[in-house]
């Protein structure tokens, strides 16, 4: 089962930028839980987070995958990321922009982590069982 961080725990990010790209190959399940942990923020900045795709690590696909909404609190957001339609990609990497309004020389300062884990295929068949029993 893949486990691994696309941006490691404490990390600072202070511009737009991209993690290192991730090979996903010998994943067994197509479906992902993205996690972006913001452990540190300062007031008025935003930051969103866009997974992108390639099928050799060095030609991303122009439009993300997935996207989290534009985030502004300490907390932790996680996305499911569904690739089981995309039988071709091999890499996953995330892109993240950020923004600072307001008073102040400040620039954006984020302290994140980004993790990304496999789900298992028990796991997505009992979330199904049970959304089944829910409708």
């Amino acid at each position: 089962m893949l486990d691994a961080f696309l941006v490691p725990p404490n990390t600072t990010i202070t511009a737009k930028g991209d993690s290192a790209p991730l090979d996903i190959s010998e994943a067994s399940n197509g479906v992902f839980l993205l996690t972006l942990s913001i452990t540190s923020v300062v007031e008025h900045e935003a930051i969103e987070v866009s997974v992108f795709t390639s099928a050799d690590g060095s030609t991303w696909e122009a439009k993300p995958i997935a996207s989290l909404p534009q985030k502004f609190y300490v907390g932790e957001y996680p996305l499911l990321v569904d690739l089981k339609s995309a039988p071709t990609v091999k890499f996953v990497r995330c892109h993240w922009e950020v923004s600072r309004w307001g008073r102040g020389p400040t620039g954006p300062n984020f302290e994140i982590a980004l993790r990304m884990r496999e789900v298992s295929q028990e796991a997505l068949q009992e979330a199904q069982a049970e959304a089944q029993l829910r409708r």
